[in-house]
């Protein structure tokens, strides 16, 4: 890992960036290493744009200030493409991973980025076990396959950690599928 890790969520209000950031922020706690998490919004309604940030590191992080060069980007909802340069100042060596079900040269091309990018239908793995669009959960799972940031079984504790007692046992196990189908799913 570099110096320090960032990863980047675009979303709208309501798809998980905020909480998706914090998950992966948790289980690299739990994992020994320094965090950091937040979220940026705009008006905070229901299906405005969003971003969230996660910064890790093996060191404490002094700095406060937003993910200007991820090293990687999610993007939960493909349509904020069309209007929020979501790729802006993500290297070469970076990746990108947008929700959607074929990741095509469109997507290269509305994102505005040649480098590495990777699709997963993490809505339909949402709709289909939870019957809700919070693409949070299944692109977490693609990340963890293509960076290795973190591990499975970290996520895995925080998830259960974090949404047992809101949510129940039942739900968590969901969500824990949609991990793993979102890692065993992702494709270029």
């Amino acid at each position: 890992m570099n110096d320090v890790y960032e990863v980047r969520m675009h979303g709208r209000a309501g798809q998980g960036a905020k909480s998706g950031a914090q998950l992966l922020a948790e289980a690299a706690f739990l994992e020994g290493k320094y965090i950091q998490s937040f979220p940026e919004y705009g008006s905070e309604r229901r299906g405005a744009p969003t971003v969230a940030y996660t910064k890790i590191a093996e060191r404490v992080l002094r700095s406060h200030e937003p993910v200007l060069n991820p090293d990687a980007v999610l993007v939960l909802d493909f349509g904020i493409m069309r209007s929020i340069p979501v790729a802006v100042g993500l290297g070469q060596d970076g990746i990108l991973i947008v929700n959607t079900k074929v990741c095509s040269s469109e997507i290269k091309q509305l994102a505005g980025f040649d480098g590495p990018t990777y699709g997963v239908d993490a809505t339909g793995i949402s709709l289909e076990l939870l019957d809700m669009d919070t693409p949070n959960v299944p692109m977490l799972g693609a990340l963890v396959k293509l960076t290795g940031v973190v591990k499975m079984e970290s996520l895995e504790s925080v998830l259960r950690e974090y949404f047992l007692s809101k949510i129940g046992a039942e739900k968590v196990q969901k969500n824990v599928t949609m991990l793993h189908r979102g890692f065993d799913e992702v494709s270029a």
